[in-house]
């Protein structure tokens, strides 16, 4: 579907022209129609938020699927940097769960509150910079964090519109996953899943920086839809 079918399909009919005026100028139709889908769920996005993409589906669709090998009785989730609550409303509506999401935002934290609401879920938000401000222990932790280095190209429409806090990170895109991993595991229990999605040049890099860190641990990488490294689940069964 084009941008333009998309607003014509899901936008607001009276105020089409100014709306493709916008389009024009370069801003995501999501922000101009102000919603997007997701697996099977509809969250509110504004410039506030990163867009949810297909990637980030997958993300939850397999840490549903380990989930439910791995566990067998209700589980505590932790969503570190949840942005529009995407990712942490899901897998409170697909799993039996309590589900804590954090973010350094309070602004995104105001957009994943009013989603929790739109899709009826009850989700404790809290604002912290990764583990400042979280108490308790875990047992599934997932993180979609900012992993673009600071001199990657990336898309003008991403760079000109999107929360560059929610897409950059320093150490060549890797700051915030050896932030989550350095301190983990005073926040996981016994058995446990750690999910990230990664930029597709870091798999090896953070897979020898968790073999340093963490004991007795099964690392998977796995690919997205195009065959790009996109995702780390490190199982501790």
């Amino acid at each position: 579907m084009t941008d333009i079918e998309y607003l014509k399909k899901y936008g607001n009919k009276e105020t089409f022209e100014s709306d493709l005026l916008k389009l024009e100028k370069g801003i995501p139709v999501q922000y101009i129609v102000g919603n997007v889908d997701f697996y099977k769920y509809n969250f509110l996005v504004n410039e506030n938020v990163l867009i949810p993409r297909f990637e980030t589906e997958e993300l939850v669709d397999r840490t549903i699927k380990y989930t439910k090998q791995i566990f067998n009785s209700k589980v505590n989730i932790l969503d570190v940097g949840t942005g529009s609550g995407c990712i942490a409303i899901t897998l409170k509506k697909e799993l039996d769960s309590n589900v804590t999401a954090c973010d350094i935002s309070s602004k995104a934290l105001e957009v994943a509150k009013m989603n929790a609401i739109k899709n009826s879920c009850d989700i404790n938000f809290v604002i912290s910079d990764v583990f400042s401000n979280i108490k308790g222990r875990y047992d599934v932790i997932i993180s979609n964090p900012p992993y673009i280095a600071h001199n990657e190209e990336i898309m003008d429409i991403v760079k000109n519109n999107e929360p560059n806090i929610a897409l950059y990170a320093s150490d060549n895109g890797l700051y915030f996953y050896k932030k989550i991993l350095d301190n983990v595991s005073n926040y996981v229990n016994n058995k446990y899943i750690i999910a990230f999605e990664i930029g597709y040049t870091q798999a090896q890099t953070i897979k020898e920086y968790v073999y340093n860190l963490l004991e007795n641990v099964e690392i998977l990488i796995e690919q997205d839809l195009s065959g790009k490294d996109r995702y780390i689940f490190i199982l501790k069964k």
